[in-house]
């Protein structure tokens, strides 16, 4: 587990180029959350550990999309 904080920076004030940087560096973040909610899930078990999966799910789905618009945007 890592601990991190949050910026509460609007993200209008952001270059093209730091937007990009943001971008990547917070689908790779939610890659890893995604993660350790998965090990956790094994931990917790029972219901928990079924909703947690389904969770992991909604996270992956999400990552791949941020992951598409990283892509399109690296094209341009």
């Amino acid at each position: 587990m890592h601990n991190h904080t949050h910026s509460d920076e609007p993200v209008s004030n952001y270059t093209q180029e730091e937007a990009l940087a943001l971008l990547k560096y917070m689908a790779n973040h939610n890659r890893e959350h995604t993660e350790e909610l998965h090990e956790l899930a094994h931990q917790l078990g029972g219901s928990a550990e079924a909703l947690i999966h389904e969770a992991c799910v909604d996270y992956q789905t999400a990552n791949e999309k941020l992951e598409q618009a990283l892509k399109i945007l690296e094209e341009t």
